[in-house]
């Protein structure tokens, strides 16, 4: 099953006389359950294309479908309503509420989509336990480490079950130790959940932890491939 289908999408930017294509003509198709990497330089059009996969920006031309459905036209509202429940973002600067604990952090999407007491305490105990937390679930973002607050960042991404996750960067602000850390427990939850990840980086000892690789360059798919997980190689290790 498709989580993710663009067809023939184009990205253009304009400021003033000026226009900048950062997509031109991008078709592909993300299935459930996989762990794809959007790998490039700076400029390919790596974060262009996680935003229209993740309803936070419109095509300028082209579909883009999520669970089936055309969110191309969708207005601001409707997009909205369309991410919310259905995907999950991580970022590159963790983006945690700073007078939040990693509890609440975590439970706030769920206070959003109005779950009960009860409930929102069962999933955020499940999630820190997932992403190996739980002696820190009364600690706020200052008290943790890059690598902590990422994987509070992924449990709060993760907690009202979405089908897909998004993430840019999420290792480039980690050292490698972490970075290792945060990496595997993607790999983890997305063998154990089935949510799709989809990632955006330029980090090699990232993309080893991939089984898909889409290669983006000038706005265009220039390699799609499929490799051996390597989620077993320490990252201190590779080149």
């Amino acid at each position: 099953m498709e989580v993710a289908k663009l067809e023939n999408v184009t990205r253009v930017y304009r400021v003033g006389n000026t226009e900048t294509h950062a997509l031109r003509g991008i078709s592909l198709s993300i299935e459930n359950g996989e762990f794809t990497a959007l790998v490039g330089p700076s400029g390919s059009g790596k974060t262009t294309l996680l935003q229209l996969i993740g309803c936070l920006d419109q095509p300028t031309s082209g579909r883009v479908f999520i669970n089936g459905k055309d969110v191309s036209k969708l207005n601001r509202n409707q997009r909205a309503d369309m991410r919310r429940g259905t995907i999950g973002f991580v970022f590159q600067f963790f983006a945690l509420i700073p007078t939040l604990t990693a509890y609440e952090n975590i439970e706030l999407p769920l206070l959003l989509i109005g779950q009960s007491a009860a409930q929102r305490r069962e999933r955020v105990m499940e999630l820190l336990q997932a992403v190996e937390l739980t002696d820190f679930a009364h600690h706020r973002p200052d008290q943790l480490s890059g690598g902590q607050q990422q994987r509070v960042a992924i449990a709060r991404a993760l907690a009202p079950n979405p089908s897909l996750i998004l993430a840019d960067e999420p290792t480039a602000n980690l050292d490698t130790p972490n970075g290792q850390q945060v990496m595997e427990t993607m790999v983890r939850l997305n063998q154990e959940t089935g949510v799709t990840f989809v990632f955006a980086t330029h980090d090699p000892r990232v993309i080893r932890y991939a089984r898909r690789v889409i290669t983006l360059r000038d706005g265009l798919v220039a390699e799609d491939t499929r490799q051996v997980t390597a989620e077993k190689v320490p990252l201190g290790i590779l080149p």
